[in-house]
């Protein structure tokens, strides 16, 4: 096993976005014959965008040539806090490795290259939505579960 963690680009389009499609119907347990077509436009529309103007950093991993998993971090801004003076923001999103893959170190891995590039801009705000499967990982790494945010449900 030969992991290789590369920084996606504009080239790898196609499977940035494929990806996509895969990890939320993991993540919303949808079964292969759903229609993400419009989520996958979007995602591309997305990712074009976010990539050339530097708002969206992913990683995809390989076992030598083998797609395994990707992990990508959203750049933003909001209104400056007492405790977030610029506004600057980042998201973990997109966390995702085989299963056949899991439990190897492959996810702290990726999430450590994702906050170390935040922590590169100088950004502290990182958040993330983590699933069950996830939350360990996550906690190990020291994010810690927030009790005020709130969501206004579609």
């Amino acid at each position: 096993m030969e992991i290789i963690y590369k920084k996606a680009t504009i080239a790898d389009l196609d499977i940035l976005t494929d990806t996509r499609i895969e990890v939320l119907k993991a993540a919303n347990q949808l079964e292969d014959n759903v229609d993400m077509s419009d989520v996958k436009k979007q995602s591309m529309d997305y990712y074009q965008s976010a990539l050339k103007d530097g708002t969206h950093v992913a990683y995809l991993i390989f076992d030598e040539d083998k797609f395994v998993g990707a992990g990508g971090i959203s750049y933003f801004k909001v209104m400056p806090t007492y405790h977030n003076p610029t506004g600057r923001k980042a998201y973990i999103m997109n966390m995702y490795t085989k299963p056949e893959y899991r439990r190897k170190g492959i996810a702290i891995k990726t999430l450590d290259l994702l906050v170390q590039d935040a922590k590169k801009r100088g950004i502290t705000a990182i958040s993330l939505e983590a699933t069950a499967m996830g939350r360990p990982l996550y906690e190990k790494y020291g994010f810690i579960a927030m009790n005020d945010e709130m969501e206004l449900p579609n």
